[in-house]
């Protein structure tokens, strides 16, 4: 359907021709380059003439609409190159297909849609904030200014406003609080793996096992040592000046005891004047029944008996707590040759002179004991007192020992020695 383009140099129109087989309605005596562009009745003759000829003639696309009016010698000849080009320097016209004003064709535009994000092949990751806050912009964007939008588009929006299966979105607080929290899982698979993360492993479990342990032993050990060093002897101090008042109540009541005394049972005081030592001494070494009472054992039972203070001969042996449970002979290492140790009981006082000390030696060496001790100094029999302790501080493992030597044995009623007086 598609006309042949007509010669620039030909005399003959276009329209002759197609005149001649579609009609001959054409213009039989002009050709393309006889009208100059801009000639009179280059608009006119269109409007005016030929397209009121056309319209009543039947002109078109019909039986004659070929010929005379559409594909004429007024359509390539005359009219349709003119209007464009006013100025005639110009030598090369662009060619239009020509149409008639009646049957043109009002085409709309193509629209194009806007750019999805489905189909963009490669985009930077966005945040979550970002991401949302562009979704909503759009959705919104879908819904009320374009309701031409891309098939995919309308379907996001539809999924953010109602669910992918079209349930309503909640709209509590917390339920967007839920959905729009960071990290939270968006899957059971995912809230597992989560939970399995946050699980702590065997390694931690034991290390805190362990950790407890120590804690609480190192709690234990602490009050332990507290109830060793502070308490024992705040007890042992009051259990010590209890039998000590009630020992000189029954000195000053006239109350005798008899020459054996009972194990545990108090008789006499012991002074030690430089050490601001005053304590009861009682029959026994038992831990529980004398020293850790914060007294002061005689030793008077068995292989270890030795002789009372009152003996014409003899050695005096006593045991003392250095740590500990009143500690009465923690200090005796401060002794030196001359210092006084009174023994007072319930008719005389006995004072002694320290003579020697044994720093070191083995708990089994119970030789110091004897009537004459070895080491000691002694030569002969004589009235003297042994003073026993462990050693180092705070251990049991060696012993120390401290003698001594009466130089006076002086009755009640002359009053106290010049050792306690001064």
């Amino acid at each position: 359907m598609t006309a042949l383009r007509p010669e620039r140099e030909s005399g003959t129109a276009y329209g002759q021709s197609s005149g001649d087989s579609y009609g001959g309605a054409g213009d039989q005596g002009t050709s393309y380059g006889q009208q100059p562009y801009g000639g009179p009745g280059a608009h006119g003759d269109w409007y005016g003439g030929a397209a009121s000829a056309a319209a009543d003639q039947g002109g078109g696309y019909g039986a004659d609409g070929y010929g005379s009016e559409r594909y004429g010698a007024q359509t390539y000849g005359a009219e349709t190159y003119q209007e464009p080009y006013a100025q005639p320097q110009h030598t090369q016209p662009q060619h239009t297909r020509p149409q008639h004003p009646q049957h043109v064709r009002q085409e709309q535009p193509a629209y194009i849609p806007p750019p999805d994000d489905e189909t963009v092949a490669l985009r930077i990751a966005d945040t979550a904030a970002a991401a949302e806050s562009r979704s909503a912009a759009r959705s919104a964007e879908a819904a009320d200014d374009s309701p031409m939008g891309g098939r995919a588009a309308r379907r996001k929006a539809a999924k953010r406003r109602h669910g992918r299966r079209g349930a309503g979105r909640p709209d509590t607080a917390a339920a967007e609080a839920d959905q729009d929290a960071p990290g939270a899982p968006r899957s059971r698979l995912e809230a597992r793996r989560q939970a399995r993360a946050r699980r702590p492993s065997p390694a931690t479990l034991a290390s805190r096992a362990i950790g407890e342990v120590f804690i609480t032993t190192g709690v234990l050990m602490l009050l332990f040592v507290s109830y060793q060093l502070w308490w024992t002897n705040i007890r042992a101090h009051a259990q010590a000046d209890k039998e000590a008042s009630s020992l000189q109540n029954d000195w000053a009541s006239g109350k005798r005891n008899p020459g054996s005394f009972e194990p545990g049972q108090g008789f006499a005081l012991l002074h030690i004047p430089k050490l601001d030592v005053v304590v009861p001494i009682a029959e026994g070494i038992s831990n529980k029944q004398v020293l850790d009472r914060g007294m002061v054992g005689h030793y008077g039972e068995g292989k270890l008996k030795t002789a009372m203070p009152d003996a014409k001969t003899g050695n005096f042996g006593l045991a003392g707590h250095r740590n500990t449970h009143g500690e009465p002979f923690r200090y005796i290492n401060r002794l030196t040759p001359g210092d006084d140790i009174v023994v007072e009981t319930q008719d005389k006082f006995f004072v002694y002179k320290m003579a020697s000390i044994l720093p070191v030696t083995s708990p089994s060496n119970v030789s110091v004991l004897e009537p004459v001790p070895p080491g000691s100094g002694f030569t002969k029999p004589g009235r003297y007192i042994t003073l026993t302790t462990c050693t180092p501080e705070f251990t049991s493992k060696y012993r120390m020992i401290v003698w001594g030597k009466m130089v006076e044995e002086r009755p009640r009623s002359k009053g106290k020695p010049d050792a306690l007086v001064s």
